[in-house]
């Protein structure tokens, strides 16, 4: 008698849905927002939120939170986390205007990175070598920045007064170089001019992007692009990775993790530095006490949006940028035009919600979308005050939103010992 064994075929493991966005969902989502923007221009008379000082601005302002946030990605993909970017900014910020103001906008510019790069050695000798908690190593570089700036501000710039300088700012700074693409620029401001739907919103939009561009946004976008590159094209990149999802793997490989993190920590702390070096040098021209304005945090903020890739990390930096220019141009009344978008994306959003079952939340975002219309019927404008809070207030709901599907490395603010693979 024999036995007849049927054999199951084994059932294929459903296929996993990337989380990265396709390059045609990019697209879709792109012109979606350009298109909604466009119609809010039309239907409240807001020129300002596509005109050309707008986006121009807005580029100005992302760029120092943009390599904040580039400064965040370089180590925390290396399994550190870097708190300390608001210090290492301010570090920028003073020493590039300090070495400015005597020897030159570029060697400023050289002195304010390796003054960043210092502070991020810092960092990862605290981190690294001694196992302290990278939130509190993050937050001590901040106070001890910000209080070692303070004291040779007093002692550099005070008896420099004679030259416009103070205890809390220093002598002017010389322009570093910008270009402006000739023919272009003239022709898409006349474009803009004639208020067209979409048309001259594109117009306005590339207008601010081809204008008076400083030279450090220039090289601000090949960092984004050359970081990308390294990370992710490049072996060097792959085994820095390595050590911020699983260390100990890449140590039984050969890989000495201590010296990528360091490496990693230290260009974190260049890049912040440098856009420390950007806010003195290329927005005002001056270092003064307070300038960064928690950019820093602003920056890991763009940096988690983009779930840690440069990409996203510029889109965000981007969206904060662009909030943070709004004080700038007529802010109240643009921030008011801007209330009917908001209305509009948080109803669509309560829609999405609940055709995934997502009742509450969707209650939630329904009750907001009404109080924001009702907000934007009743008034017209937006107080100065609240206009000064946009940055902040969007940096909240873009996390809030954004933190659902997000993807940190995996070994993120753990602890590393060296020889624990053995």
């Amino acid at each position: 008698m024999s036995a007849t064994v049927t054999a199951e075929k084994a059932t294929p493991p459903a296929p996993t849905r990337s989380r990265r966005l396709s390059l045609p969902r990019v697209l879709l989502i792109i012109s979606g927002a350009l298109l909604a923007l466009c119609a809010v221009r039309v239907i409240t008379g807001a020129d300002n939120i596509t005109g050309s000082s707008q986006i121009a601005a807005a580029l100005s302002l992302a760029v120092p939170i943009g390599l904040a946030g580039l400064g965040g990605l370089w180590a925390e993909r290396a399994g550190i986390v870097n708190i300390g970017l608001e210090g290492m900014m301010i570090l920028g910020t003073f020493f590039g205007a300090w070495a400015g103001y005597q020897w030159g906008p570029w060697t400023g510019v050289l002195v304010g990175v390796l003054a960043g790069a210092i502070g991020g050695l810092v960092h990862a000798v605290a981190t690294v070598s001694f196992g302290v908690d990278h939130i509190i190593s993050g937050v001590a570089i901040n106070i001890l920045a910000l209080g070692a700036t303070s004291y040779l501000a007093k002692r550099w710039f005070e008896p420099l007064a004679h030259l416009g300088a103070s205890p809390k700012q220093s002598p002017a700074v010389d322009d570093l170089p910008s270009f402006t693409v000739p023919g272009l620029s003239d022709g898409l401001r006349s474009l803009e001019s004639h208020h067209w739907f979409l048309v001259s919103d594109l117009a306005g939009i590339l207008g601010g992007l081809v204008t008076n561009v400083s030279a450090l946004t220039a090289l601000t976008v090949l960092l984004v692009v050359g970081s990308y590159f390294v990370l992710w094209r490049t072996p060097f990149g792959l085994r820095l990775r390595s050590c911020g999802e699983n260390p100990l793997a890449a140590e039984s490989l050969g890989v000495n993790v201590y010296l990528y993190k360091y490496a990693a920590v230290a260009t974190s702390g260049a890049l912040a530095g440098l856009g420390g070096v950007f806010l003195a040098m290329v927005r005002s021209h001056i270092y003064n006490e307070g300038q960064t304005g928690g950019r820093g945090y602003i920056g890991l903020a763009a940096m988690i949006f983009g779930n840690w890739r440069p990409g996203g990390l510029a889109a965000g930096a981007g969206l904060f940028g662009y909030s943070d220019a709004l004080q700038l141009r007529n802010g109240g009344t643009t921030v008011h035009a801007l209330l009917l978008l908001i209305s509009v994306v948080l109803l669509l959003l309560a829609v999405w919600k609940i055709y995934r079952k997502s009742y509450l939340t969707g209650a939630v975002s329904a009750g907001f979308a009404v109080l924001v219309l009702v907000w934007y019927f009743m008034t017209d404008t937006v107080p100065n005050e609240m206009v000064g809070a946009t940055p902040y207030v969007v940096t909240l709901l873009v996390m809030a939103l954004a933190a659902q599907k997000l993807r940190m490395p995996k070994y993120n603010n753990k602890p590393y010992r060296k020889g624990q693979a053995g």
